[in-house]
């Protein structure tokens, strides 16, 4: 079954970018309520609480994954029994891991006022809101979170941004009338459990609908489970990874100095998530699309298409790290006043973060439709050790602005330099393509520091009484700024190639 890969991301990034632009504006006013009902300590014991659950949540990461690439060949193939065999184990599987986060949470119990430092807001109990927080995250492995799987693997990521969009909706009008008229904290995290329910239930029942031929029923033989149980342990190094970088940051943060300012710094890069999450719809719509085509095309389309891809995807991420340099500091003072700011050498190094972030996108959803996991394993744990050790070392030093460094040096010689030469040599194998590609990318980053740049500077001069109108102003002009790549790469073949691609009933690649 081949499928229809043009018209289904389509729907994925229309649907998701709805889903994103929606979920992208809920949290900045949830977290405006918060700082001005019950202040700004709440934001850092917030942002520190997830941090943590997302850490203990590594457990599924390498299962969730490694099933969904593993189903991408039994689709293309109309293999049902074998679907239904994954889907099986991997009900079962989520079961236990429920069990193994609620499990660890509760024994990292005694360890959570080390992790805080400084004074805690005295009308609260740490542990009682902490337990909240891991009942909600263990509920969804008991219901039907493992059926989000058909979704990704059968590209129809937009049913799942539809269900997320009405839940995440509901749930956070809920908590800010809530906070609005009891300024209580407790009253804010009981209701997340009740959505959690409404979402699984949700995502139950539709997929029964669109799948009905995928039940869970049957078992798999020894060969694939061997070659599942590979792929998750290597999945599960390299998918900890990407989570712990953010949790880490906040975690040090907070121990190192203080929950106010874990609140400051994660209210930055929620801005920074929130515009990664955005670009983001763009692989997550493709990457059902990309392992179809891993499927059953050649190398050489392959690499052709994410040459394309990786052209409009970075020059469009150059766009809004520029937008993010020249706005992000006036949006900040509007959103939550004076004295939450951070320095502008920490949005320059929040902004280089963020450009690297997307410089590996795409190239990793071929590491991923490939089933790479294994080989990257050691990649992603030196990723993370390297990340841990410099966020002490450097984060005693220099403060949040050694830690953001932290990141960004193990984000780029591990998740970059290493993470390039693993796909080049075990996929796009041709002699000199690494190279090649590497240099393109240079030269990808090197026109987004100009633009930057460029773009800073004008907008700089631009300052009014009114700090809503500088702020508009300053984005029109960055925007004008930003058709600087325009001269850079308009007459480019990659740029006429990549226009291509995404042009109406364009059947290049088969696409």
């Amino acid at each position: 079954m081949q499928l229809n890969v043009k018209k289904n991301a389509k729907r994925n990034i229309f649907f998701g970018m709805i889903n994103k632009i929606v979920l992208l504006i809920l949290p900045f006013i949830s977290r405006s309520v918060i700082n001005i009902t019950i202040g700004a300590d709440y934001l850092g014991l917030n942002s520190l609480f997830t941090s943590i659950i997302q850490v203990l949540s590594l457990t599924e990461l390498g299962f969730s994954s490694a099933l969904v690439y593993n189903m991408y060949k039994p689709i293309a193939e109309n293999d049902h029994k074998k679907i239904n065999a994954i889907l099986n184990l991997y009900r079962t599987v989520y079961r236990i891991i429920g069990c193994c986060i609620f499990g660890a949470g509760l024994v990292l119990i005694p360890f959570l006022p080390k992790l805080i430092h400084g004074n805690i807001p005295a009308s609260v109990n740490i542990i009682h809101l902490y337990l909240l927080q891991l009942v909600n995250t263990s509920l969804s492995y008991f219901l039907f979170g493992y059926k989000q799987s058909l979704l990704v693997a059968y590209q129809r990521e937009d049913v799942n941004s539809i269900i997320n969009l009405v839940t995440q909706v509901s749930l956070q009008v809920t908590q800010m009338t809530i906070l609005l008229c009891t300024k209580n904290y407790y009253y804010y995290l009981i209701v997340l459990p009740f959505f959690t329910v409404i979402n699984n239930l949700w995502i139950g029942i539709i997929t029964k609908r669109m799948y009905p031929d995928a039940k869970c029923e049957g078992r798999l033989d020894a060969d694939t489970l061997g070659d599942i149980k590979k792929l998750v342990v290597g999945t599960f190094i390299q998918r900890a990874c990407v989570i712990t970088r953010n949790s880490l940051d906040s975690i040090c943060i907070s121990a190192f100095l203080g929950l106010k300012l874990t609140g400051i710094y994660n209210n930055y890069y929620s801005i920074s998530a929130g515009l990664s999450a955005f670009l983001g719809i763009v692989s997550t719509a493709l990457a059902g699309g990309i392992g179809n085509h891993v499927a059953i095309k050649n190398l050489d389309d392959n690499y052709q298409e994410l040459r394309e891809l990786d052209f409009l995807y970075l020059n469009i991420s150059g766009v809004v790290t520029a937008l993010f340099l020249c706005l992000v500091q006036p949006f900040m003072i509007l959103w939550m006043g004076d004295g939450m700011n951070l320095s502008i050498d920490s949005v320059v190094l929040l902004c280089l973060y963020f450009y690297l972030l997307k410089d590996g996108d795409m190239i990793s959803i071929y590491s991923s439709a490939n089933g790479l996991w294994w080989k990257n394993r050691y990649r992603a744990l030196g990723e993370t050790i390297t990340n841990f050790v410099l966020n002490i070392v450097l984060g005693k030093i220099l403060g949040v602005n050694g830690i953001i460094l932290a990141t960004i040096i193990s984000l780029f010689f591990c998740n970059i330099i290493w993470g390039n030469i693993i796909i080049f040599k075990n996929y796009f194998s041709t002699k000199g393509m690494l190279f090649k590609y590497n240099v393109i990318h240079v030269k990808y980053g090197l026109a987004t520091v100009a633009v930057c740049i460029i773009s800073y500077y004008i907008t700089k001069l631009i300052s009014f009484d009114n700090l809503l109108l500088t702020l508009l102003v300053r984005g029109v002009v960055c925007c004008f700024t930003c058709l600087l790549y325009l001269m850079i790469w308009g007459r480019t073949e990659i740029c006429k190639d990549s226009v291509k691609l995404i042009m109406p009933n364009n059947k290049k690649h088969g696409v």
